[in-house]
């Protein structure tokens, strides 16, 4: 068996027997065992339910009754996902003992699918403050440098892909939660469409912000993970009711005639990126215009004005859903949630209204902008991962993120990668569709990523062993 298989690989290979899901399982349940002691993606392996898992899709596909693509593949749910009679912590000592008595309506749809549940993945806690040190489990670290950041907060997911460990899983974005692991570990994530995915059972930061959605190391898995996870949920309040599409089936339709905007604004000025990162953007404008794209610039609202916008509003819903234990048991919280949380009980009414008004403004203008354009293009993160005991605790304040407009404005985005930069660490671009259009934002990431080499460059594992060992 290969040390590392996509999704869509292993699901060939498990079609026509020639892979057990058995054999697959145990293959990651050992890679988790050597370097996930270094790695620390994983709050809780679930070895069982796992063996379990594996063994009744064997039967499955050895009956002839596979229940499609993601039959007996391993995954992992990032442990904000509630597992029924399996902890759900929230990587924070206020949830240490909690044990759902039902599945989040995602995790449902994923087992029904047939996935291998492995376990449950690390993430900053409540989805809010990391890299923190002062929680019960460690955060997870990057494959690619043990020593640098992972982004946040579905951190635990993005490490354990990149490293192989699981082949996809789910992540949460509320700012950037999913696309900023993906951008620091070199793999594809993509936020959906606002309400496109059930949040029912997955724990709350911002109502009107957070998405559920899936990552994977390529675009194509993303989509496969995306078709099993979308859909309606009447469970959930802010549930678009809409059936996911046929993403597959437009996967390969190529980018020629496509209309791409780049807002160079964003990565040149209201936040400068990288050399590493500027040099990504503008290969990858390059493949894509040498694809048959027609690429523009588009002029959008100052990067620093949905950052704004954006984070009044997270902070504010935050703080509402966590007043209660803030106000009990402030000592059960890490440091950095608790004083990024705080901020929260400072903001007037009348501030939250402002930003939701200004809100519905950056929603029409980006709608606008985008009237003749299919997909718009920039950075996911400015930077190649930072050295992770060097994240300012203030970090989200520094400077604009160039994700959360998008969360903003509720349109679906994709972070994939586009090379590497200083150190060897992946560097990204981001994609950004119009609302529910994820098949035409995965059909132009999945052009990029067929027309280059990154996905055949993975993170060196026998370093990894060797740290492990040590």
């Amino acid at each position: 068996m290969d040390e590392f298989l996509t999704i869509s690989e292993a699901s060939r290979l498990i079609a026509s027997r020639k892979l057990s899901p058995v054999e697959l399982t145990q293959h990651c349940l050992a890679r988790i065992r050597s370097l996930d002691s270094v790695l620390h993606s994983f709050i809780r392996l679930t070895e069982e339910r796992a063996m379990s898992d594996a063994r009744a899709a064997e039967a499955r596909i050895m009956a002839g009754s596979a229940r499609g693509k993601l039959d007996g593949i391993p995954i992992g749910h990032k442990d904000i996902y509630c597992t029924a009679g399996i902890a759900t912590t929230a990587h924070s000592k206020q949830l240490q003992d909690y044990i759902p008595s039902e599945d989040a309506t995602t995790v449902r749809k994923l087992a029904e699918a047939g996935t291998v549940l492995l376990g449950k993945l690390a993430t900053h806690e409540f989805a809010f403050g990391g890299p923190s040190f002062d929680l019960p489990w460690p955060p997870a670290r990057n494959p690619w440098n043990p020593d640098h950041f992972t982004s946040g907060s579905s951190s635990g997911t993005g490490a354990a892909v990149a490293a192989g460990l699981i082949l996809g899983g789910t992540g949460s974005d509320t700012g950037g939660s999913i696309r900023g692991p993906a951008a620091l570990c070199g793999i594809a994530g993509i936020k959906p469409t606002y309400g496109l995915c059930s949040r029912a059972g997955i724990l709350p930061l911002s109502f009107s912000l957070d998405h559920a959605g899936p990552l994977a190391w390529t675009v194509e898995d993303c989509a496969i993970l995306l078709q099993a996870m979308a859909g309606p949920d009447p469970a959930d309040p802010a549930s678009s009711g809409r059936s996911a599409p046929d993403y597959a089936s437009a996967l390969n339709g190529g980018v020629k005639g496509m209309r791409i905007g780049v807002v160079r604004h964003f990565h040149e000025t209201d936040n400068k990126v990288s050399e590493g990162t500027q040099k990504g953007i503008d290969g990858a404008i390059d493949v894509l215009r040498g694809l048959g794209a027609e690429v523009r610039e588009v002029k959008l609202p100052s990067l620093a004005d949905y950052s704004a916008c954006g984070f009044l509003i997270l902070v504010t819903e935050a703080f509402a859903l966590h007043e209660r234990w803030l106000q009990t048991s402030l000592e059960k919280y890490g440091e950095l949630l608790r004083d990024r949380m705080a901020l929260g009980g400072l903001i007037s009414g009348v501030d939250y209204v402002q930003a939701v008004r200004r809100r519905r403004e950056l929603c029409a203008t980006t709608a606008a902008a985008m009237k003749e354009i299919d997909v718009l293009l920039t950075a996911s993160q400015p930077t190649e991962a930072p050295r992770i005991d060097a994240v300012p605790k203030w970090a989200i304040l520094e400077k604009p993120g160039f994700t959360i407009p998008f969360n903003v404005t509720g349109q679906p985005a994709m972070s994939v990668c586009s090379g590497f930069g200083a150190g060897g660490l992946p560097v990204s671009i981001q994609l950004i569709g119009k609302p529910f259009e994820e098949a035409t934002v995965f059909r132009a990431a999945h052009a990029y990523e067929q027309a280059t080499e990154w996905r055949k460059q993975r993170p060196a594992m026998a370093k990894l062993g060797e740290r492990s060992a040590a």
